[in-house]
């Protein structure tokens, strides 16, 4: 996406800077002053996910978002860095560059699983919103994926992915599919993004290289403590799956029955309330937290 066109008036335009580290130029937002808390979206998001909760968390926390490789307006020089390993070391190259070091790492969907794999590295405190720790679901899962093996073959698939998402009612096929009522300003926003041809290659590109069976294998390693959280509604990602996550991890887990995918976007002010509970058990936990009864 060109920064000088849609990013004119993209939501918190005055926080975002650009930072370019080896094969990428990122765009961040960087909100308040305290502890560091690093927020990631998921496949096919962007900063613009965090826009109510980031000033939220912000009151008395450093928040910094991004968009993830090849996501929004930041640009990636290959497709194979938008791997789940890749994306974890870059992101970590990334914070190193600007010096931000988080107290925490919240991720939502398949950012909470970029979230998870950082942590095998350089244990840090993660909460998960609708961890993607399987593969994916919902009505459109299967052309999403089967485009996303497709985009390696022939430029012309984000293209015409693009094209696709650009009609409204495939947009709004897919926030439905979330199980997720966001308001108009935030569907007008993903479709602006889906129907980005350079957006929608990232997205797929991640999507086609997205193993997360190593991942997986390796989370009884982490020892950062970690809180999975999932809601009730969620068309894309069971609540199932954050519970026998939460339960390979030794983590907390909570659900929130009556919100979807994208819980951050539509009760922002609930998710800074359940953040600032976990952060704070966190604060007078020194082992990694134990799911609570029931």
């Amino acid at each position: 996406m060109r920064w000088d066109r849609e990013g004119a008036d993209w939501p918190h335009r005055e926080a975002s800077r650009f930072v370019r580290t080896p094969g990428h130029r990122w765009h961040v937002q960087r909100f308040g002053e305290g502890p560091g808390l690093l927020l990631l979206h998921g496949t096919g998001a962007s900063t613009h996910s965090w826009r109510d909760l980031a000033p939220l968390l912000a009151r008395d926390h450093a928040a910094m978002s991004l968009d993830l490789p090849g996501h929004g307006f930041t640009e990636v020089a290959s497709p194979a860095r938008c791997a789940l390993p890749a994306m974890a070391e870059d992101i970590e190259a990334l914070l190193a560059e600007t010096g931000f070091e988080p107290a925490a790492i919240v991720g939502h969907s398949a950012g909470a699983a970029v979230a998870l794999r950082m942590a095998l590295d350089r244990p840090r405190p993660v909460i998960g919103l609708n961890a993607a720790l399987r593969a994916f679901h919902g009505p459109l899962a299967g052309l999403a994926m089967t485009a996303a093996r497709a985009v390696s073959l022939t430029p012309v698939v984000p293209f015409a992915f693009s094209r696709l998402a650009a009609a409204p009612g495939l947009a709004r096929g897919l926030l439905s599919s979330t199980g997720s009522r966001i308001d108009a300003e935030g569907e007008a926003l993903y479709r602006r993004l889906l129907s980005d041809a350079g957006h929608a290659a990232g997205a797929l590109a991640m999507m086609a290289r997205w193993d997360l069976d190593p991942l997986i294998a390796r989370l009884p390693e982490i020892r950062a403590p970690v809180a999975l959280l999932a809601g009730g509604r969620d068309g894309m990602v069971p609540p199932s799956v954050g519970r026998e996550a939460a339960a390979r991890l030794g983590a907390a887990f909570e659900l929130l029955p009556d919100l979807g995918h994208l819980m951050h976007e539509e009760a922002p002010a609930r998710l800074d309330a359940a953040i600032r509970n976990h952060l704070a058990r966190f604060a007078t936990t020194p082992e990694p937290c134990l799911t609570p009864p029931g």
